[in-house]
């Protein structure tokens, strides 16, 4: 028997209306976080970090990590894997922008990345 994926969250991020995240809040992320950076696609602010693996297997065991963290949100990134490394990119589709959930989500990735054997390797 297959287990049941809990009901995902109501994702505030994902309404038109949603607040978009201010100047001071990203800045603070983005200095307390040393990886992500900001990006802009098409006048759309995103947040990027590229996370290191030993191998494939590594890079997947992570990808399905954040694949879990985004359903229990219902707030999906960007993920790219390949042989050892996993790219991620954050932003608010509805708002087209950044929203506070985004950079809260970037953080818990970096926690979950931590918790791994292979964090030492550089990013």
């Amino acid at each position: 028997m297959a287990a049941k994926t809990p009901p995902q969250e109501t994702c505030a991020a994902c309404e038109f209306e949603a607040p978009k995240v201010d100047e001071t809040a990203l800045n603070t992320f983005l200095s307390a976080n040393t990886g992500w950076t900001l990006q802009h696609d098409q006048d759309i602010r995103k947040i990027k970090q590229s996370y290191r693996f030993k191998n494939f297997a590594d890079a997947m065991v992570f990808t399905n990590a954040v694949a879990a963290l985004a359903e229990r949100h219902g707030h999906h990134p960007t993920i790219i894997t390949e042989w050892g490394a996993v790219s991620l990119e954050w932003w608010s589709h509805k708002i087209k922008d950044l929203h506070q959930l985004d950079l809260e989500l970037a953080g818990q990735c970096d926690v979950l990345y931590q918790g791994k054997p292979h964090a030492n390797l550089p990013a």
